[in-house]
């Protein structure tokens, strides 16, 4: 059996997941993602390494950038086969798509007319990786499918896909191939989710695999109790209430803002913090949050319980929703203190910089990271206690209070991790640690090679191997 994966991103690194397979006469990418440290962004402009119009599908894990963003330079360079996917994630991809094509198009134009300014030359060409238009040619190569539905991928090559209760349509994605007489499985684990989440149900498990590939984003760290998230959420807000300032959040638009909208609506609810106004300043969430409203199919029992209660915590008395730049600028204006979410998550772009710029140096304010910070980002840096960070072309000393509140991940903690693969009946032939910065796979090997005695390895870049 001639089965061959090549590693085109997430290899010790976190972001730009990209996974090519290629068996007898079939070739397909599990994730299509687009880099976001700042070190590894070269990657996106290198020619890809096959032929896009050789690929027959991309199998899609759910709609974050960093596993999606890729597509639009894909489809322009040639790709034409379908894109697999579950409809939720569908859905909130070509919003994240057309969110993150107008952001590269607004950035490059405010950096060609800065650097105009300041009689500088840019080293790159002034020109996004990808348009509107190219964002917008991928949505009709979307096919939706459902969990647990096989979908053939071409002869021989069957996938699955199931709940990764990760974010919302997230999924694992099992692939069968089948040559002659021979049959194996290769399971991708995309990102896991985690257990007793709010709004999702928990991650699948699955009792046999030939081959794994697991994320590590995690893979080196235990989570912080999530019964404590409403108690350390609480005490940042009264605590900022006292100071007379406001709460900065970036955030994904996709999840983490629902998330912490759900946290909001609990803490209003039993007046565990004063009713501050609430501000969703993103256009991308605000649409996400209506993808939410459209499959409550997916909300796990809890969820379902608080909406009936009427506490949804998409519409509630001191929530707003800001999706012109207008209604974006006039917060800085705001009267006593207020929560303001924005994009986005890793303050890599978004209306975020915008608010940091004005107020990161305010030592009232507040900032709150509720994700992860991958490195080489700007909230990284700001995370990890820079006193002076460049934002949109300047330098800002940082005044606020940075907080960051580990427990909102959606990503699965190293044990929560070895509890999804100790699923599995007997151990896989090979297992990859993909998606986790070096340190953290690294370490997540050892620790599972200790445990389970499988063979274990940490691909780099580029590298290619062979599975049979």
């Amino acid at each position: 059996m001639h089965i061959k994966l090549k590693f085109l991103g997430a290899a010790r690194n976190v972001t730009g997941s990209r996974h090519l397979v290629e068996t007898s006469g079939v070739r397909f990418l599990v994730d299509c993602g687009m880099h976001q440290e700042r070190q590894f962004k070269w990657r996106d402009w290198e020619p890809f390494p096959v032929a896009p119009n050789s690929i027959d599908a991309v199998l899609l894990t759910h709609a974050h950038l960093d596993h999606c963003g890729f597509l639009p330079r894909l489809v322009r360079e040639g790709f034409r086969g379908r894109i697999y996917c579950t409809a939720a994630t569908a859905e909130i991809a070509q919003i994240v798509l057309m969110d993150s094509a107008r952001i590269q198009q607004s950035d490059m134009e405010f950096k060609k007319q800065r650097h105009q300014r300041e009689g500088k030359v840019g080293p790159h060409p002034y020109l996004p990786l990808y348009t509107t238009d190219d964002a917008s040619a991928c949505f009709p190569l979307f096919s939706p499918v459902r969990y647990g539905e096989s979908v053939q991928i071409g002869p021989g090559v069957v996938a699955a896909f199931h709940d990764a209760g990760h974010i919302l349509g997230s999924s694992m994605i099992k692939v069968a191939v089948e040559q002659g007489e021979e049959r194996k499985t290769l399971l991708f684990s995309g990102d896991v989710g985690r257990w007793n989440k709010p709004i999702l149900w928990d991650p699948t498990l699955f009792d046999q695999a030939d081959y794994v590939l697991v994320e590590s984003t995690y893979g080196n760290r235990i989570h912080e109790v999530q019964s404590a998230i409403g108690d350390e959420l609480a005490g940042v807000i009264n605590q900022t209430v006292a100071a007379g300032g406001n709460i900065y959040v970036p955030s994904f638009a996709l999840e983490r803002s629902q998330e912490v909208l759900y946290y909001m609506v609990k803490l209003l609810a039993e007046d565990r913090i004063p009713h501050i106004m609430v501000f969703v300043d993103s256009p991308m969430a605000i649409s996400v949050t209506e993808v939410f409203q459209h499959h409550p199919e997916l909300f796990d029992r809890e969820m379902l319980k608080l909406i009936r209660e009427g506490n949804s915590p998409f519409d509630f008395p001191t929530l707003t929703m800001t999706r012109t730049a207008d209604q974006s600028k006039a917060l800085n204006y705001i009267n006593g203190t207020a929560m303001i979410i924005a994009g986005s998550g890793m303050c890599t772009g978004g209306r975020i910089k915008h608010h940091l710029a004005k107020n990161i140096s305010g030592p009232e304010n507040t900032v709150l990271f509720v994700g992860y910070q991958a490195e080489g980002t700007l909230g990284r840096h700001i995370a990890s206690g820079a006193g002076e960070v460049r934002i949109l072309g300047q330098e800002y000393p940082v005044r606020a209070n940075i907080v960051q509140i580990h427990g909102f991940s959606a990503h699965a903690d190293r044990e929560e991790l070895f509890r999804w693969l100790s699923s599995l009946q007997s151990p896989p032939r090979h297992l990859f640690i993909v998606h986790g910065e070096t340190e953290a796979a690294l370490q997540f090997a050892g620790f599972l090679g200790n445990r389970t005695g499988w063979n274990i390895s940490v691909p780099e870049y580029g590298d290619e191997v062979a599975l049979a």
